[in-house]
């Protein structure tokens, strides 16, 4: 039982430093593209995405934020993560389709890592409850 308590205390201790991290790369990242950023408007230009898209993102990167912060609501939080994971992965294949170089491919790796590390790790209590239908 001590090892099973001490796994879960290492556990959440991961799941915490990783989820703090990937959301403050999550809420920088956003608010970088709500402000419209030169850099970042020419980053989303030479992926070949409209400019009003990092709005959009933006603003699903703040609320996934949220969803996966705020205490309960584990359906919402695997929404927010699915979001996360479409969004860096899709980033992450945009930046390789065009040639740019590991400097700028980079950030959306480290994301997506963080994203899935934050997701396994997660605490029991965080996650959606399975149901076994043969056992009704």
């Amino acid at each position: 039982m001590e090892t099973q308590n001490k796994s879960q205390k290492r556990n959440r201790i991961i799941y915490w430093i990783f989820t703090i991290w990937m959301a403050l790369g999550m809420v920088s990242t956003a608010i970088v593209q709500l402000m419209k950023n030169e850099d970042e408007l020419k980053n989303f230009t030479n992926l070949g995405y409209p400019a009003y898209l990092m709005t959009i993102i933006g603003v699903w990167k703040l609320l996934g934020v949220i969803a996966v912060l705020i205490p309960k609501r584990p359906l919402l939080k695997e929404w927010a993560y699915a979001g996360f994971s479409f969004v860096m992965s899709g980033a992450l294949i945009s930046h390789i389709i065009v040639g740019d170089t590991f400097g700028r491919t980079f950030p959306a790796l480290l994301l997506l890592i963080l994203v899935i590390i934050s997701w396994y790790f997660r605490p029991s209590d965080r996650k959606i409850e399975m149901v076994n239908l043969n056992d009704q």
